[in-house]
């Protein structure tokens, strides 16, 4: 059976979805650790990070930093924080996370009952800095 994220990627559930290219996606996180949480997902549905092909993760990881600039550019946080954990879903994700503590990388402190207006409108902000950025495959 396909992953919530395979289910995302094919356009079977709604996410929002603000990178797409051939090796993965980018959306934002519906249970946000901080305000902007993105996750950054590849296409090719693997369990394990370290089971992925090593220029699937450096494009990932690539990805993951744009999405970064553009979070520090729109939200102005004290850091970025990148983690791939993988436990929730078993598909390969980093998590992109705006931080003002280390509390912001806790996920027993995720915000079950985010805003979907505030998700749509980070949503909204990270495409436009993407593309600011030069990244047409800000979705």
């Amino acid at each position: 059976m396909a992953s919530i994220f395979t289910r995302i990627i094919d356009g079977e559930i709604p996410g929002r979805i603000i990178w797409r290219d051939a090796t993965c996606v980018a959306m934002i996180d519906i249970r946000p650790l901080n305000r902007g949480h993105v996750l950054v997902i590849p296409v090719t549905e693997v369990d394990r990070w370290t089971d992925l092909p090593t220029e699937v993760v450096a494009h990932c990881t690539g990805v993951a930093h744009a999405v970064g600039r553009a979070q520090m550019a729109v939200l102005s946080p004290t850091r970025i924080g990148l983690m791939v954990a993988g436990f929730e879903v078993p598909h390969t994700h980093l998590h992109v996370v705006p931080l003002e503590n280390m509390g912001h990388l806790d996920f027993a402190q995720a915000d079950a009952d985010a805003d979907p207006a505030d998700l749509d409108a980070v949503a909204d902000l990270l495409r436009d800095a993407l593309r600011a950025g030069g990244h047409a495959e800000a979705t």
